[in-house]
């Protein structure tokens, strides 16, 4: 049984998700196909260039080469295969569960399901969205999950820019909607990841997923509601932080930004409040966080107002604009939302980010701006929203008029009175 989904595969959707995965899975042994309904994804797959980071071009071109991942936006691909693995994007529309591409993916399938297939959805998203809504689609014309063909659950884990853990070396939770649907999943996984973890049902494991990033979330946020008022009692969360971490037990340190941005933190635990609402009950964490996370772009724009002391038509530098470091991800970033708030009021603004050249902002396009010493002259303040490790500091400290920085990115440089920190507690 060990082997008996060994062979081809299909992916569907080929993001941050679904690309990492099927070259992980096309480097097992596996024959995968990419399906995406981007053209320019599936051109520039096929030409062995890579979009993400996370997947160097060389690992790409191997696999291409191989023919042991074949990228294409042929749905009928998926007669041929053993498993189809969906990957697609579960957004937000005004702060509700939009399922469109996951149902979508769900109708593609089911045109073409075949007896003995085994269909498991990783894209994150409120338990029940397995049994309740991909489930029924697939049923639909007579065949029955755990006899005729399967169906599962393992929410992805994928952490964009991670170098520490490969996607084989994180744990792969896995519930199936019957029995037999979790030991055909678990079949499958075991012959990928170093352990996979069982849960009782698919709604567990999408459970699952939430519960991480709702509590990355809350504490996030409570750390962010900390750092504002730190500034106003004139304490530093930085060292608050710090020493606290020094306790061996009973504390994870979390830290402040200008917002938590990206697909999974702010996203997730609003798929969970929804399910939530539904039964007429709601989390109260979820809730206050949301509003804190939503508070501290305006917070952020309104420090550095402050730090400006007035000044009129002030040139401000932002530091990055993706959601963390290191990935070429301007996903939900509130680092846009702070570009955003200040290009509202007409501000003059720029930005610097060597993962992303250009951008549009409200229609209008900007290029990333270069970023040294003779540049740096012409701005008034140096706003620092995402900490990339080639941050140039040294040329930051010796020539920006002003640096407020959201990420203790400077925490190295010596405080000085053109340096301040969100939640440093100085005043201004």
């Amino acid at each position: 049984m060990a082997d008996k989904y060994k062979g081809k595969l299909a992916v569907i959707g080929l993001g941050f998700v679904g690309l990492p995965l099927s070259v992980t899975l096309a480097e097992k042994g596996f024959q995968v196909y990419g399906i995406d309904v981007d053209g320019r994804k599936i051109a520039s797959l096929t030409n062995k260039v890579s979009y993400i980071d996370d997947v160097s071009h060389e690992r790409l071109k191997d696999a291409v080469e191989q023919k042991n991942f074949i990228p294409t936006s042929d749905f009928d691909i998926m007669k041929s295969v053993e498993s189809i693995i969906v990957c697609v994007p579960t957004p937000l529309k005004d702060k509700n569960p939009d399922l469109k591409y996951v149902e979508s993916a769900g109708l593609e399938i089911s045109k073409r399901l075949q007896r003995g297939q085994l269909v498991i959805l990783e894209s994150s998203t409120f338990p029940g969205t397995t049994k309740d809504v991909l489930l029924p689609m697939l049923e639909r014309d007579g065949m029955k999950a755990g006899k005729d063909f399967f169906v599962a659950n393992s929410p992805e884990r994928i952490d964009p820019g991670n170098k520490q853990y490969a996607v084989t070396q994180i744990p792969k939770v896995v519930g199936g909607t019957t029995p037999a649907c979790q030991k055909a999943a678990f079949d499958l996984y075991s012959q990928v990841y170093d352990q996979v973890v069982l849960v009782s049902s698919a709604e567990a494991a999408e459970l699952t997923k939430l519960l991480e990033n709702t509590f990355r979330f809350i504490n996030i946020s409570f750390m962010n509601e900390m750092a504002v008022l730190c500034d106003d009692l004139g304490i530093s969360i930085w060292e608050v932080i710090d020493a606290a971490s020094t306790k061996p037990y009973g504390y994870t340190p979390f830290y402040p930004g200008p917002g938590i941005g990206g697909h999974c933190i702010p996203v997730d635990p609003l798929y969970l409040q929804w399910k939530l609402q539904q039964s007429q009950k709601s989390s109260e964490f979820i809730s206050l966080s949301d509003q804190v996370n939503d508070q501290m772009v305006t917070y952020v724009a309104e420090r550095t107002k402050k730090l400006l002391k007035g000044k009129q038509h002030p040139k401000i530098l932002l530091y990055g604009v993706t959601y963390k470091k290191d990935v070429a991800d301007i996903r939900d970033s509130t680092a846009v939302e702070v570009f955003e708030k200040f290009a509202e009021s007409g501000t003059d603004v720029s930005y610097h980010d060597p993962f992303i050249p250009v951008i549009s902002i409200h229609g209008k396009e900007f290029k990333s701006a270069e970023v040294s010493e003779n540049s740096l002259k012409e701005y008034d303040i140096v706003v620092i929203l995402t900490d990339h490790t080639q941050i140039p500091l040294d040329l930051l400290a010796q020539h920006a008029a002003l640096i407020f920085d959201t990420r203790n990115v400077t925490k190295t440089l010596p405080d000085s009175e053109t340096l301040f920190r969100l939640g440093d507690g100085r005043k201004v």
